[in-house]
C-alpha cells in the first residue's frame, strides 16, 4: 500500500516445469483425444482454461460493453467457433492448444465489438487499437488503467487521473510488441513459451522482450509519484 491507495502485486509466475519431450507428448496425447472425441475434449480444454480466457477478456474488452456484453457468453461463443475449426487446427496444429483456443477467443471478442458497436470493418479496427483493452493487442491506456487500479475515493480521484496520464504517456514510447509481451506475461499470465506462440516470436526473444519490458515499467513506475511496483 502506498500514498495513493493503490497495490501492485506481482503474478506468481512458478508453473510446473515438463521437460521438452514431456511437453511435446502431452501436445500429442490431446491432439489424439481431440481425434477421437473432439467436442468433448475441447469442452474439457475450454473447462480447464477458463479462467484464463475471462482474464484476457476482462482486460481487452472494450470499456463501453462492460455490463452489456457477459465475458462468460464471449467463451461459449469462442467454443462453438472452435468447435467448427477442430479439423483445421488438427491438419497443422503448429501451437498449444490454449494457444489456439485463446486466439479464437481473441477473434471472437472482435467480433463482439463489431456487432456491438456497430463498426464498419476497417472501422473497427480502429476503434480496438484507441478504446482501452478492446483490441488484440495491448494500449497504453488499457495498461495505465490496470496499473493505477480503480480508485473510487474522491480524495484520491485527482492523483488516479494525473497518474495514468503519466504513465499512459511513457507507455507509449515503449515498443507494440514489448507493451504486448508485459500484458501476456504479467497480466494473462501467460508462461514465456505461450507468449512465444501468440507473437511468433523465439523463446529466447519473447523473454528478453519480457525482462526489457519489465525493466522499463518499473522505471516509468518509479517516476510517477505515489506509484510501486513489487
Amino acid at each position: 500500500m502506498n500514498a495513493t491507495g493503490i497495490v501492485f502485486n506481482r503474478p506468481d509466475f512458478s508453473v510446473i516445469k515438463y521437460s521438452m519431450s514431456d511437453e511435446s507428448q502431452l501436445h500429442e496425447e490431446l491432439l489424439a483425444q481431440l481425434r477421437d472425441d473432439g467436442e468433448t475434449t475441447l469442452a474439457k480444454l475450454f473447462d480447464e482454461h477458463r479462467e484464463r480466457l475471462l482474464r484476457m477478456i476482462s482486460f481487452r474488452i472494450d470499456n463501453r460493453l462492460h455490463g452489456r456484453v457477459d465475458p462468460t457468453d464471449v467463451v461459449q461463443e469462442s467454443y462453438l467457433e472452435a468447435v467448427k475449426r477442430i479439423p483445421h487446427y488438427l491438419a497443422n496444429p503448429a501451437v498449444s492448444a490454449f494457444v489456439w483456443i485463446r486466439s479464437i477467443t481473441g477473434q471472437t471478442l472482435i467480433n463482439v465489438h463489431r456487432r456491438h458497436l456497430k463498426a464498419k470493418r476497417r472501422d473497427a479496427g480502429r476503434e480496438v487499437r484507441r478504446q482501452p483493452g478492446a483490441g488484440l493487442q495491448a494500449t497504453s491506456v488499457s495498461l495505465a488503467a490496470h496499473l493505477v487500479g480503480q480508485q473510487t475515493s474522491p480524495s484520491h480521484a485527482a492523483m488516479r487521473a494525473e497518474a495514468m496520464a503519466g504513465i499512459e504517456q511513457a507507455l507509449e514510447q515503449m515498443d507494440d510488441i514489448d507493451r504486448e509481451v508485459l500484458v501476456l506475461r504479467h497480466f494473462e499470465e501467460l508462461t514465456n513459451q505461450e507468449t512465444a506462440e501468440t507473437l511468433g516470436l523465439q523463446k529466447s526473444a519473447a523473454s528478453n522482450r519480457y525482462i526489457r519490458a519489465l525493466k522499463r515499467l518499473r522505471e516509468i513506475l518509479t517516476n510517477t509519484p505515489g506509484l510501486s511496483f513489487s
